[in-house]
C-alpha cells in the first residue's frame, strides 16, 4: 500500500509568521524620529572633511595674526577661504549657501580692510554675516516657507510645527551671536578678538545644534515608506 503524499498546505510555510520572521531577521532602520542617528549617518564620514572646510580658514586666520598681524591674517584668511570653498566644490560638487554667504562677506569686508587699512570692517563680518542668516530665516517663516526645511528636508522630516520651532531658534542664536561678537570686539584687544573668533564660534553653534535634537526627535514625523511596509496607514499616528 503507498503512502500517500503530505499535504502541501501542511509542509508549506505560514506567510504570516514568514513574514514576522522575515521583519525579525532585517536590520532596523533608523526612524526619522531618531533625529540623532540620522545626524550621525548625515555627516559621519565627511565630518572631517566639513570640519576642515569650516574650521581650517578660522586657524589660517589665527595663526597669520599671531605671526604677522591683523591685516597679513586678513589676507591669509581671504586665500583660505576660497581655497575652503573650492575644495568644497571638488568634493560635494555644490557649495553650501551658509558658507557661500559666508565667504563672500569675507572678500568684501577682507578687502575693505586691506584697502583702508581699518580692521573694523574684518571684526563686523561675522555680525553682519548672523544678522543676515537671522534676517533670512524670520523672513521665510513670514512668507510661511522655513528656509531650514529647504535645506535640511532632505536629511530630517519634521512636522511644520517642528520646522517653525526649530528655525525660530536658530534665527534667535544667530542674533545672540551677532550681540556676542559686537561685545568681544568692542571690548577685547583684537588678539583675543582673533582668538575667540577661532575657538569660540564654531564650538557655540556646534553645541547648540546638539542642544537641538531633542526637539527634532519630538517633531519628528514617520517616512510613509516604513509605514506601508507594516501594512499601516501613514496618516494614522501612534499613540
Amino acid at each position: 500500500m503507498k503512502q500517500q503524499p503530505k499535504s502541501k498546505a501542511r509542509s508549506a510555510p505560514k506567510t504570516g509568521r514568514a513574514k514576522a520572521d522575515t521583519a525579525k531577521s532585517a536590520p532596523d532602520k533608523a526612524t526619522p524620529n531618531e533625529a540623532s542617528l540620522i545626524f550621525e549617518e548625515a555627516v559621519g564620514p565627511s565630518l572631517p572633511m566639513k570640519l576642515a572646510i569650516e574650521l581650517g580658514p578660522l586657524l589660517v586666520f589665527f595663526g597669520g595674526n599671531a605671526a604677522a598681524g591683523i591685516y597679513a591674517g586678513t589676507a591669509a584668511f581671504m586665500v583660505a577661504t576660497l581655497a575652503a570653498l573650492g575644495v568644497a566644490m571638488l568634493r560635494y560638487h555644490k557649495v553650501p549657501v551658509m558658507p557661500l554667504v559666508s565667504g563672500a562677506v569675507v572678500l568684501v569686508f577682507g578687502g575693505l580692510t586691506l584697502y583702508l587699512r581699518d580692521d573694523t570692517f574684518i571684526k563686523l563680518k561675522p555680525t553682519i554675516v548672523y544678522l543676515m542668516f537671522a534676517g533670512l530665516l524670520a523672513a521665510g517663516l513670514m512668507l510661511r516657507k522655513p528656509l531650514l526645511e529647504l535645506l535640511l528636508g532632505p536629511v530630517f522630516r519634521l512636522s511644520e510645527v517642528g520646522w517653525r520651532k526649530l528655525t525660530w531658534r536658530w534665527a534667535l542664536f544667530f542674533v545672540a551671536m551677532a550681540i556676542c561678537n559686537e561685545l568681544v570686539w568692542r571690548n577685547v584687544s583684537t588678539n583675543v578678538w582673533v582668538s575667540f573668533k577661532a575657538f569660540g564660534f564654531l564650538p557655540l553653534t556646534f553645541l547648540f545644534a546638539l542642544a537641538q535634537v531633542p526637539l527634532m526627535q519630538r517633531y519628528g514625523e514617520p517616512e510613509a515608506g516604513a509605514d506601508a511596509s507594516e501594512g499601516r496607514d501613514p496618516r494614522i499616528k501612534d499613540s
